[in-house]
């Protein structure tokens, strides 16, 4: 074997090993923080934030279908009620119980797993698409992500469809030029592919770092009227949060994260 290839194994095992103990830091930290008392404000209407439904090579991001209905059926039983994003995105969350679905990337596991469970319940659903991953441009292999027949096959299915960038960058460390070629192109390109004139957007990583004061103005120039995040308390001022769900939510967990066990947090993956 050659030192070169000596090398290349020894940093792909030592990127599994970094990959194994992210994943195994944030299932501990989520099941502390679920255990903890926390500052709450309980039971409330939110905005639930999934990737991929049944894809594992997502990672921390995935669930598996049996989790995700199960989960729907534990918000149902607890008497929430569903309704799109853009309901609670026009106004504060607040009281009252009621949830929305929404999903970021663009995953063809969402069409094929977590659609129909959605479509059994009559539940809505927003799928934010990264344009450029719909494109193809993409490393992923494929039959991960969906194209745009899929994306325009979920919206006739009833899924209101918004952008999640071209390329999925961070928008934190992107000058403002760039930052306006992500927001405006993604928004173009989604009307020019499948007709839909989106006014929704889904912050990449979605962290209060993500996110500028000038990529805020950028949004708005090129047509979005709502702004997606993450974490309840420490998102961006302007921006709408969103309570993320990770492969590791099971009943507890979830039960706790409909709680505000994690309105302070922010997925850090």
């Amino acid at each position: 074997m050659s030192a070169g290839s000596s090398v290349k194994r020894l940093v792909k095992a030592s990127g599994l090993r970094r990959k194994h103990l992210a994943s195994l830091r944030m299932c501990c930290e989520r099941s502390i923080v679920a255990a903890l008392p926390h500052r709450g404000d309980g039971p409330k209407s939110r905005i639930l934030c999934y990737h991929s439904v049944g894809t594992p090579e997502w990672g921390v991001n995935d669930v598996a279908p049996t989790r995700f209905q199960r989960q729907i059926e534990l918000a149902l039983a607890e008497g929430y009620r569903f309704v799109p994003a853009s309901e609670l995105g026009r106004e504060p969350a607040g009281a009252g119980k009621r949830l929305a679905i929404t999903f970021d990337d663009g995953l063809r596991s969402v069409m094929t797993n977590a659609a129909p469970i959605l479509g059994s319940f009559g539940i809505p659903w927003t799928l934010f698409v990264v344009s450029g991953w719909a494109d193809g441009e993409h490393s992923f292999g494929d039959g991960l992500m969906m194209g745009w027949r899929e994306i325009e096959d979920a919206a006739r299915a009833g899924a209101t469809i918004g952008s999640h960038s071209v390329t999925h960058p961070n928008f934190g460390l992107l000058e403002a030029d760039v930052a306006a070629h992500e927001l405006g192109v993604s928004r173009r390109t989604i009307r020019d592919r499948i007709g839909i004139d989106t006014r929704e957007f889904a912050i990449p990583f979605g962290q209060s770092k993500n996110w500028t004061a000038s990529a805020a103005v950028a949004a708005t120039d090129a047509g979005y009227d709502t702004v997606y995040a993450q974490s309840d308390r420490r998102r961006a001022a302007g921006t709408v949060a969103r309570t993320f769900i990770t492969r590791f939510d099971g009943d507890r967990i979830f039960r706790s994260t409909l709680a505000g066990a994690f309105d302070s947090w922010e997925e850090w993956v």
